[in-house]
C-alpha cells in the first residue's frame, strides 16, 4: 500500500474560481473543516497510549470565528458527504483556539499517517500541502509585492497591478530508488542505507531531488553514485507518491548495480550495505525500541519499494 495517493476527491477545478461558488460552498450544512496549526492537524485520541488517533472534521459554524483572524480556508474538494475545506491556525493565539482543541491535539502527519483510513490520510496530506504552500507564499517572488489568495487557495496573484503575476503550487520532484544486486541469482541483495536526518536505527532506499534539465533516469543514476559510489544500469519506474512534506512527489524506481563496493559520501549517508531479503526479513519497525535495524515508516513508498521487492526474492 502506498499512502497520500488515490485520492477519491472532485477538486472542482473549473468551479474553484469562482467566489460565489466557494461561498455557497462554505456556506453548506455539510461543509467540513480540517483545522491546521504550523503544519499539524487537529486530532483526536481513542486510547490513552495515543496509538490510536482520529481525524477531526469541524463544522463550519465550529470556525466561523476564527475564519475572522486567518486567511481564508482553502478549498479541497467535493465527496459524497459534501464540501472539504482546510483552515490555517498558525498565527491564533492559544487562548483563541482552545476552544476547538480542547482535550485534542495538533498531530504531525508524518508520525501517524499510516494509522490512519487511507483516504483520510490522504485529505490531510492535501491540506497540508496546500496551506503550506499558502503560508509561504504570500509574496510575490516578482516584485516584492503581497499576494492574495485565490481559486479558493490553489493559486496567488501579486497586490500590485503593475505586476499582477499569478502564482500556483509547485511540486518539486524527487527520485527514490531501490538498488539490487542480482549478479549471484541464488543470493540477491539489496542496497539500504541511513541518512544522516535518520533515527539511528533506520536503513532506507536512497533518494534526491530532480536537478534542472535533468532526466529522471540520471537522476537516480547520479544520486546513487554520489551517495554511494555504485555505478547502475537498467532503471525501471515502479510508483509514485505524493509527499506533502512539504512539498513533493516522490517518483520510485529499481535500478541494477553494476559495481558493488559502496563508498558513503560520509556527509548526506553515513552508512549503507547489502542486505538479502531474509535479513530485511529480520529488521524491526520505525519507533519499536528495539536495537536491530528497522525498516522505513510504513507510510512511505521506501517501504512500498523494500517490501515489493522482499516479496518477489523470498
Amino acid at each position: 500500500m502506498i499512502y497520500y495517493r488515490e485520492l477519491i476527491l472532485d477538486r472542482a477545478s473549473e468551479s474553484r474560481k469562482d467566489r460565489a461558488w466557494l461561498k455557497q460552498q462554505w456556506a453548506r450544512q455539510h461543509c467540513r473543516v480540517f483545522a491546521l496549526r504550523n503544519d499539524k492537524s487537529l486530532m483526536r485520541w481513542r486510547d490513552r497510549e495515543r496509538h490510536n488517533p482520529e481525524v477531526i472534521y469541524l463544522a463550519q459554524a465550529e470556525v466561523a470565528q476564527l475564519v475572522e483572524e486567518a486567511e481564508q480556508p482553502v478549498f479541497l474538494g467535493l465527496d459524497e458527504s459534501g464540501p472539504l475545506f482546510a483552515l490555517d491556525l498558525s498565527n491564533h493565539r492559544e487562548d483563541i483556539i482552545a476552544g476547538i482543541v480542547q482535550q485534542n491535539d495538533f498531530v504531525d502527519l508524518r508520525d501517524v499517517g499510516w494509522l490512519l483510513e487511507k483516504q483520510q490520510a490522504a485529505q490531510l496530506a492535501y491540506a497540508r500541502g496546500l496551506l503550506f504552500w499558502n503560508r509561504h507564499h504570500r509574496f510575490c517572488g516578482t516584485c516584492g509585492s503581497p499576494t492574495e489568495s485565490h481559486n479558493g487557495g490553489h493559486m496567488r496573484r501579486c497586490s500590485n497591478s503593475d505586476c499582477a503575476r499569478m502564482h500556483f503550487p509547485r511540486t518539486d520532484p524527487a527520485v527514490i530508488m531501490l538498488v539490487e544486486d542480482c549478479s549471484d541469482p541464488a543470493r540477491p541483495c539489496c542496497l539500504l542505507a541511513r541518512n544522516s536526518r535518520f533515527p539511528s536505527r533506520m536503513m532506507s532506499t536512497l533518494a534526491g531531488f530532480v536537478d534542472p534539465l535533468e532526466s529522471l533516469e540520471e537522476t537516480v543514476a547520479r544520486e546513487v553514485f554520489e551517495e554511494c559510489g555504485i555505478r547502475v544500469g537498467k532503471i525501471d519506474y515502479q510508483a509514485s507518491q505524493p509527499w506533502p512534506f512539504p512539498s513533493s512527489i516522490m517518483l520510485g524506481f529499481r535500478a541494477q548495480a553494476e559495481t558493488r563496493e559502496i563508498v558513503v559520501d560520509g556527509v548526506e549517508i553515513e552508512e549503507a550495505y547489502w542486505f538479502e531479503p531474509q535479513q530485511l526479513k529480520e529488521f524491526g519497525e520505525w519507533g519499536d525500541g528495539g536495537t536491530n535495524f528497522c525498516l522505513p515508516r510504513r507510510d512511505s513508498i521506501a517501504r512500498y519499494l523494500v517490501e515489493s521487492w522482499i516479496a518477489e526474492n523470498s
